[in-house]
């Protein structure tokens, strides 16, 4: 027999349960605060040194000893990110958490899993648009309101929603790995390509970058601000936009390795105003936009259309001198992994990593003659094209698990469905 549901007045929400209620957020910790920036230097990956929560999907290490001691998490805590992604974290016991973490201390006999689940799905019926990074304030998730069933209800929709979500992600992890050796191999296939060139048996000369190694004997080594007669640092403020805009803004979240994201939701300028304001031009085709911070830094692709796109933050634009290098050779040597390499050290910041303007104008470009760039180019894009097709396709099965595991949380958080059904 169906259960008697009535209106949670929750819109998100919509019906729950007779003898369910609501119940805000905030109303369910004892308090919340944000952590602290560790220096980069401080990143580890021994397992004997402490979680770090730094707002991406999984933890890392720190061997930072000195975090203050009020904000190390407790056995009650969730935490919350506040920028990117809106993840709830179920945390281990004394984790540091980055100031891009907020952690809210919950309060004692509360079900604490049953609560992750429920926020998680409040925070994403928010659609926050933003042409930078999503941000997701305190005052924000203290806000958001839960369903909230009995205890024992509570409990039951944890260990089911615990045993299958479990299930779920080991696909989704299985999948995503094999995502990424499709990655590798893509880079592995540039950078082989860009930097070793495809005719066989022919000699080599030292590149004089211990990266790069050898290269062929007529290429040369060339700094980028050579083979461009534009580069474009990103804007410094944010633009206005909405979703009928006149121009697309590229932001670092919609660059794939080498291309635009194919499920890329880019954003569109309001008005053109703001080209000029910032002295912006509209990118034209083939120009090449390049992410120079956040966790897609370092990745290239390439302008397909002109008058369409505009740059967003966090991003630079590249327009080369196609007498000296093509814009897609261009790409894919800014995309190879020796080249990448020569930013590494430039990175800062214990959860943004960012590479400067006069570090990207100073990168050193294996440079074959024009002929020859052509002859790479055809040959990388008949290769990365098969990959990228695979990608895909497992792009699109995670996306569907995660939209199942989405599905499945709504409906047992909010009693659409009862557990044993």
């Amino acid at each position: 027999m169906a259960r008697a549901m009535k209106d949670s007045g929750v819109e998100w929400i919509g019906e729950i349960p007779e003898g369910w209620e609501t119940v805000r957020f905030k109303y369910l910790h004892d308090g919340l605060n944000t952590g602290e920036a560790i220096d980069k230097e401080f990143w580890t990956s021994e397992e004997s040194d402490k979680p770090f929560y730094t707002a991406g999907l999984v933890p890392i290490k720190t061997s930072y000893k000195d975090f203050p001691p009020s904000k190390y998490t407790s056995d009650n805590d969730l935490l919350l990110a506040r920028n990117g992604t809106p993840y709830v974290y179920f945390p281990v016991s004394g984790a540091c958490y980055t100031d891009h973490i907020i952690r809210a201390a919950i309060k004692p006999k509360m079900n604490r899993r049953f609560i992750q689940y429920a926020v998680q799905q409040s925070i994403l019926s928010i659609v926050v648009d933003s042409v930078s990074i999503a941000t997701w304030s305190a005052s924000l998730w203290n806000e958001q309101t839960i369903p909230w069933p009995p205890v024992e209800a509570q409990q039951r929709i944890v260990g089911f929603l615990d045993t299958e979500c479990a299930r779920i992600d080991a696909v989704i992890e299985q999948t995503r790995a094999s995502i990424e050796e499709y990655k590798k191999l893509k880079q592995s296939v540039i950078t082989q390509a860009v930097t070793k060139g495809i005719r066989p048996d022919r000699k080599m000369k030292d590149s004089g970058n211990n990266d790069m190694g050898c290269i062929p004997n007529e290429w040369e080594i060339v700094r980028l601000k050579y083979l461009t007669t534009d580069i474009v640092d990103c804007p410094h403020e944010t633009p206005e936009y909405s979703l009928d805009g006149e121009y697309f803004v590229i932001r670092t979240a919609d660059q794939d390795y080498a291309r635009l994201r194919s499920d890329a939701n880019m954003f569109r300028l309001a008005y053109n105003q703001y080209v000029v304001r910032t002295r912006r031009m509209t990118l034209d085709k083939d120009d090449i936009v390049y992410g120079r911070e956040g966790e897609r830094w370092g990745l290239a692709c390439i302008v397909p259309e002109s008058g369409k796109y505009c740059l967003g933050q966090r991003m630079m634009q590249f327009r080369c001198d196609e007498k000296r290098i093509l814009p897609l050779f261009a790409m894919y040597a800014l995309s190879s992994s020796h080249v990448r390499r020569q930013g590494e050290y430039d990175t800062f910041g214990s959860t943004s990593p960012h590479v400067n303007i006069s570090t990207i104008r100073n990168y050193r470009i294996p440079l074959p003659i024009i002929s020859e760039q052509k002859e790479i180019c055809e040959y990388i894009h008949e290769k990365v094209l098969y990959l990228d097709t695979l990608m895909d396709k497992k792009e699109k099965e995670v996306a569907e698990l995660e939209s199942y595991k989405k599905s499945l949380i709504f409906e047992y958080v909010t009693g659409k469905k009862e557990v044993g059904q």
